[in-house]
């Protein structure tokens, strides 16, 4: 079965490093792999994570039956000292419950949201030096070999939650394109346990504050509020969203970065 690739990484759609890092995996698959790229910005490990988590984890009918994820976002931020040969952080493959294959940088929250998803976790040996540009000169044969279900590039099997950080609590998730901001409080959470459809709460993203109404879906509010409501992300166990109806609740906060923490108050 021909396997659906998806590389998600931090460079911006249309640079230079975008193109090679095309180009190079063009050349290692085979021309009946069909391979898509998402980005994220620079060094954001958080969004990176989410999106994996969102697209690996999608049920029958919402992702391809044959999916690898390819997932590079490395700050290298695992070491503070300087780095001999441009050394970098390590590549890691994950075979999940359902089956898909992620293969990831093991960089600050690149596969948190899958942790608990894991099956088993590797090692691999692919070079960590010798290159400024991993992602196109050492990393397309690590997917290429994985795609055609050839894993002799694994070496040690590895403990998930020992290597792996949980999914950042109750922070901004993902901004999307329209200003939606998805937060990783998720259904479960006891503070969300106790909002009522249409309650007024007082929501803290750095130094901004503002009001917003609990809403059952994005519809439900007023054109120009700002609403926190179940989100389209998380599957069975959906994260929140904030959204501004006709406008852009990340500009409503003064543009905060993916990461920043949220503080829910009741009292409004």
């Amino acid at each position: 079965m021909t396997s659906y690739l998806h590389v998600i990484c931090d460079y911006a759609p249309g640079d230079l490093a975008w193109a090679e890092v095309y180009s190079a995996f063009k050349a290692k698959l085979t021309e009946d792999v069909p391979l898509h790229m998402t980005a994220v910005n620079s060094f954001d490990t958080v969004s990176t994570g989410f999106i994996v988590g969102q697209l690996s984890c999608a049920t029958t009918g919402l992702k391809p039956d044959s999916l690898t994820i390819f997932a590079n976002c490395a700050p290298r931020k695992d070491v503070k000292e300087a780095r001999q040969d441009n050394e970098g952080e390590g590549l890691l493959y994950a075979s999940l419950k359902n089956g898909v294959h992620v293969i990831a940088v093991n960089s600050g929250y690149s596969m948190s949201f899958i942790r608990d998803e894991i099956l088993e976790l590797w090692s691999t040996d692919a070079e960590e030096f010798g290159s400024q540009f991993r992602s196109r000169d050492f990393f397309p044969r690590i997917i290429a070999q994985a795609v055609k279900s050839d894993f002799s590039f694994l070496v040690h099997k590895l403990e998930p939650h020992k290597v792996i950080p949980e999914e950042p609590k109750e922070v901004i998730g993902y901004k999307d394109s329209f200003g939606n901001m998805k937060t990783t409080y998720r259904e479960g959470h006891p503070v969300l346990a106790e909002l009522k459809d249409g309650q007024r709460i007082k929501i803290t993203i750095g130094s901004i504050i503002r009001a917003a109404t609990v809403a059952a879906g994005s519809f439900n509010v007023m054109e120009g509020d700002l609403a926190f409501a179940p989100g389209s992300s998380g599957h069975d166990r959906r994260f929140w969203e904030l959204f501004k109806r006709g406008g852009s609740a990340w500009e409503e906060f003064a543009c905060p970065a993916v990461g920043t923490k949220i503080k829910i108050d009741m009292t409004y």
